[in-house]
């Protein structure tokens, strides 16, 4: 009679307890380099958080659309009269292009594109709209941003070609813009 060893016994060492070994090592693998290769979540703000960020005198209006952050903010009647297209078409680069963005973006990385909309005084409809994705700026670039906007903001009055500058900084600069034909022809 001869002795038959089954595999998995104590002591044992047969093709079974081999093959288990082999794949616990593959299931260590998977497991561990899912968990290296994993994207870290990054949280949605709410509207209202968005909005905490701007200090802005007028009709504020936040929306969280998924993971872009919209504003949209009724513009100032006499800037248009007085300031005609020119102001309709910096409306949104004011906002876009300040310290509340780039600290929104800066604190809530989950955000990845943001819109600003200026809306008539009165009345349905839009002045303009620009959009802005969150890795078109980078720090020296933001710099730049801030900086035109900061003379536009400041010397706007004086100096109308301040606005001007920025209007081509933010059209070269954002993804998309578009501006409303009865106020800008």
């Amino acid at each position: 009679m001869e002795e038959r060893v089954q595999d998995g016994g104590p002591g044992s060492r047969g093709r079974g307890s081999l093959r288990r070994a082999r794949m616990g090592m593959v299931a260590l693998l998977l497991a561990g380099s899912a968990a290296g290769c994993a994207q870290p979540e990054y949280p949605i703000p709410s509207a209202d958080q968005v909005e905490a960020f701007y200090q802005v005198r007028g009709d504020l209006q936040v929306e969280m659309n998924g993971n872009v952050a919209e504003l949209s903010i009724r513009q100032d009647a006499d800037q248009l009269r007085r300031g005609g297209s020119t102001w309709a078409r910096v409306g949104p680069y004011i906002y876009l292009f300040s310290e509340a963005t780039q600290s929104m973006l800066e604190a809530w990385p989950g955000v990845a594109a943001i819109r600003v909309t200026t809306l008539p005084p009165t009345g349905e409809g839009m002045v303009a709209t620009a959009f802005l994705r969150r890795d078109v700026l980078n720090t020296l670039t933001w710099r730049r941003a801030l900086n035109v906007a900061g003379l536009a903001r400041r010397d706007a009055t004086e100096s109308p070609g301040r606005m001007t500058d920025l209007i081509r900084y933010g059209e070269d600069t954002v993804t998309e813009f578009e501006y409303n034909p009865r106020w800008v022809p």
